[in-house]
C-alpha cells in the first residue's frame, strides 16, 4: 500500500480517465495562418487544465523539472535547494517549499470519482457541456454561436482553410501545455503545431 506521502504530489494532475488512458482534444486549426483558433473539449481536459491552479509552484517546479523552467523560478528554486540549513529559520524544513504537500482536499477533488453534484465523476466542471479552450488557454462553454463569433473575431473568410484535427494527450502531452502555458499565450498552437509564438 502507498504511504499518503507518496500519494500527495504527483496524483493530482491526473484526472480519472488521464490516470490510466489519454483525454482526445479537437482541434480547430487555420491552416493559412498556421495557427490554432480553438479546441473542443471535454470535462476530463478541462478539470486537467484547471488542477495545477491548485497546485504550489514547488510542485509545478518539480514536475516541470527546474532545468526547463522558464524565467527564474528554476534557479530560486535551487538556490533554496543549495542554501546551508544553518540560514534557515530553526522551525522550517526547507521541503516545505523545495517539496510542498497538496492538501488533501485537492487531492481527492481531482480525483474523487461520483461525489461532485453535477453530471459528475469529480474534478471541477460538469460534464453535461463541451467547452471551448482558446490557444491561450482561455475556458468558455461552447455553442454554436460561439464559434461563429470566435471565427469573426478572427477574421475567417474561408472555411475551406479550417482543418479539424483530433489529438490525443497523455501525461507527457500534458506537461508539454503546462510548460507552454507559461512561456506563451499561443498554447496550443506551440504544442500541436510546433510554431513558437513571436
Amino acid at each position: 500500500m502507498r504511504s499518503m506521502q507518496s500519494l500527495l504530489v504527483p496524483i493530482p494532475l491526473v484526472t480519472a480517465s488521464m490516470a490510466t488512458n489519454t483525454v482526445s482534444l479537437k482541434l480547430l486549426i487555420d491552416t493559412k495562418g498556421h495557427k490554432v483558433l480553438f479546441a473542443e473539449a471535454s470535462k476530463d481536459f478541462v478539470d486537467f487544465l484547471f488542477t495545477p491552479l491548485a497546485l504550489p509552484v514547488g510542485t509545478v517546479i518539480r514536475l516541470l523539472s527546474k532545468d526547463n523552467m522558464v524565467g527564474s523560478l528554476g534557479k530560486l528554486y535551487d538556490s533554496l535547494e543549495l542554501l546551508n540549513d544553518t540560514y534557515m529559520l530553526p522551525n522550517l524544513n526547507k521541503d516545505t517549499l523545495l517539496k510542498p504537500k497538496v492538501p488533501l482536499v485537492v487531492l481527492i477533488t481531482a480525483i474523487a470519482e461520483g461525489s461532485s453534484g453535477g453530471g459528475g465523476g469529480g474534478g471541477y466542471v460538469k460534464d453535461v457541456v463541451t467547452y471551448m479552450i482558446m490557444d491561450n488557454f482561455e475556458v468558455k462553454p461552447m455553442s454554436t454561436i460561439s464559434c461563429i463569433a470566435m471565427l469573426n473575431r478572427f477574421n475567417v473568410k474561408e472555411v475551406g482553410t479550417l482543418e479539424e484535427r483530433m489529438v490525443l494527450l497523455g501525461m507527457d502531452e500534458g506537461l508539454k501545455l503546462l510548460k507552454a502555458s507559461l512561456e506563451s499565450n499561443a498554447v496550443l498552437t506551440n504544442v500541436f503545431l510546433g510554431k513558437k509564438e513571436e
